[in-house]
């Protein structure tokens, strides 16, 4: 009588390629809109902040007035003050949006979805949020402090205000991925079971 050797290990297999994982992102954001744009919102009105600063900044070196440096150290803390705030905001609505969607993390885990795919979709999310929130604040602040130099604009440092502009919109998606990590952890460790179990 022949004995049968131990059963194979069923690993779980769902890796899905990062193009297909953004269009999911993407979906998810879509379906979830109008918490997205509370999301979106905490990261555009800080990096709106920040980007008034330095576009501020290039205005009043058009005029060749110089920044007092009290002014520069009380924009330095209200500018750390106000991205604090957005990470905060951003883990927080992140949080509530694993809470809602246990039963759709535990249907996927159950599937087979590895936890490295349950975090890189939340990832994902955060950071498409924070990009475009970060973009649109960027946008805004610069607009808004250019129009209180409109009677300097031909002598503004355009290549530097580009720079802020880049470096505004990298520092918010930046921020927003480092503020999903958590609520991405905490759902990537979510037991099916559990997940299956609870109700909303």
């Amino acid at each position: 009588m022949a004995v049968a050797g131990p059963a194979p290990k069923i690993e779980r297999q769902i890796s899905l390629p990062f193009n297909q994982a953004l269009k999911i992102a993407m979906r998810n954001i879509t379906i979830r809109l109008g918490r997205a744009l509370i999301t979106g919102a905490g990261t555009m009105l800080g990096i709106a902040f920040l980007m008034s600063v330095f576009t501020g900044t290039l205005v009043q070196q058009a005029r060749g007035t110089a920044i007092a440096p009290e002014q520069l150290s009380k924009n330095t803390w209200l500018v750390v003050m106000s991205l604090l705030v957005s990470v905060v905001g951003i883990t927080n609505s992140m949080l509530m949006n694993v809470t809602e969607r246990y039963k759709e993390i535990g249907t996927m885990k159950c599937l087979g979805a590895l936890d490295n795919f349950i975090v890189r979709l939340f990832l994902l999310e955060s950071g498409v949020l924070g990009f475009f929130g970060s973009l649109t604040g960027a946008l805004i602040g610069a607009l808004f402090m250019l129009l209180t130099g409109i009677g300097v604009l031909g002598r503004l440092n355009w290549v530097q205000l580009l720079i802020y502009l880049g470096i505004c919109v990298g520092i918010g998606t930046v921020l927003s991925i480092v503020a999903a990590i958590p609520p991405a952890w905490r759902a990537a460790n979510m037991h099916p079971a559990d997940a299956m179990r609870t109700e909303i």
